[in-house]
């Protein structure tokens, strides 16, 4: 994946250059179809998924939560626990995804725990409750 395509992720904007090029040899770009169903609610968790183009539905119970588009993630517990996914989401149109497995991101950790810290902070930062 090509670094600079990592600079139009609000989380991943910040790095420095060299921290950009490590952190795109170990996530993987996947373009999806629209409908195409990305996490199951109760399924165990593996990957973290930033959007950098396109759109997705959450869903929770049936529920729709919100909305998702570029710029967002979602999928953060992978990166830190295993755990069950605490809803679904699903493409609502074509999309371009930066995708992080638990794995990847341990190895960010290991050859640059500053980098990771950083994106602990920035998903630590969107997931606190709006108002």
């Amino acid at each position: 994946m090509d670094p600079k395509d990592l600079k139009a992720v609000p989380l991943f904007a910040s790095l420095r250059d060299d921290e950009l090029g490590f952190v795109a040899q170990q996530a993987d770009e996947v373009d999806v179809r629209e409908g195409k169903q990305l996490i199951t609610e109760g399924r165990f968790a593996y990957e973290f998924f930033a959007i950098r183009e396109g759109t997705a539905e959450v869903v929770k119970d049936g529920q729709t939560l919100r909305t998702l588009g570029p710029g967002d993630f979602f999928g953060e517990l992978a990166l830190t626990v295993a755990d069950r996914r605490t809803a679904s989401v699903s493409a609502t149109s074509p999309m371009v995804l930066v995708v992080l497995t638990g794995g990847q991101f341990h190895a960010i950790e290991r050859q640059m725990p500053a980098v990771a810290a950083q994106i602990r902070r920035a998903i630590e930062e969107r997931s606190q409750p709006v108002g």
